[in-house]
Parts: C-alpha cells; sequence; structure tokens
C-alpha cells in the first residue's frame, strides 16, 4: 500500500507542468443584467414624481388666502414683528415630539415578534409581555406627570 502511494506521488512529481488556463468569463447573461427591472423601476418612481410635482401646480385649484400665504408656526399666530433671537417655543412641543418618537420606536420592536411569534414559543410569549408591561408602565408614569397634556 505504502509503495503504492509512494510510486504515484513520484509519477506526478515526474510530469511537467500543465499550463495555466486563464479564467473565462461566463458566457451566459451579465451580472449588470440582473439589476435591469431595478433600474426601470427607480426611473419610473423619478418620472411619477417629477410628473406629479409638475402637474400639481397646473391641475389644482388656485385659491388663495391670507391664511394660506403666511407662515405655519405650530398653531401660535405669528408676529407681524420679527423677534429678536428667534424667540422662545413652549418646551411642550419638544417634550411631545420625543414622547412620540420614543414610543413609536419601542412599538417598531413588535413587528419582529408578530413575525416570528410561532418560532419563540413560550419564551417569546413571556418576554413580549415584560415589554409591553414595561411600555405601559413608561406610559403610565408620563401620563401622570402630565407629560400628554396639550394645554
Amino acid at each position: 500500500m505504502v509503495s503504492t502511494l509512494w510510486s504515484n506521488a513520484v509519477a506526478l512529481a515526474q510530469q511537467p507542468p500543465s499550463p495555466v488556463q486563464p479564467i473565462q468569463p461566463p458566457s451566459g447573461p451579465s451580472e449588470l443584467g440582473s439589476y435591469l427591472p431595478i433600474v426601470i423601476l427607480f426611473v419610473l418612481a423619478a418620472a411619477f414624481a417629477i410628473f406629479s410635482v409638475l402637474l400639481g401646480p397646473m391641475v389644482g385649484p388656485q385659491r388663495k388666502n391670507r391664511a394660506k400665504t403666511e407662515a405655519y408656526e405650530c398653531g401660535i399666530e405669528p408676529s407681524p414683528q420679527p423677534v429678536i433671537g428667534g424667540g422662545r417655543v413652549p418646551v411642550a412641543y419638544y417634550l411631545t415630539a420625543m414622547l412620540f418618537i420614543l414610543f413609536d420606536i419601542e412599538m417598531v420592536f413588535l413587528y419582529p415578534f408578530a413575525v416570528s411569534a410561532d418560532a419563540l414559543g413560550l419564551f417569546g410569549l413571556v418576554e413580549i409581555f415584560l415589554f409591553i408591561a414595561t411600555v405601559g408602565f413608561a406610559y403610565a408614569y408620563v401620563w401622570r406627570r402630565g407629560g400628554l397634556d396639550w394645554n
């Protein structure tokens, strides 16, 4: 057995090396051709967006009034005189925006659970109940502290 392996190794070592063949590109469809539907979709989306933006003012009603031409200041009446330094914006606007973002992001974490609820089993069910309880406690805390009052 050893002598057979040895003789095969010697025979392979004595053979001249085979010439190196250059790598040939595949003869099938090019790889860029598979992106053609995506490129067409982007072109159609861009054409529709440009068409909608240009056609809207031409087709839409032209009823202008004083309220439409003034700047919108989040429900606050704009003053006729500019305020030096920009004026103060109530903190309630920022608090409401941050609470919306916070609870919105927390609710986004529920989507993966909804997709893989069967695979997670009882462990996933317990974890999602704990997550919802935590979000519920945070919501109750913010509500009791007056963070959701709009006045």
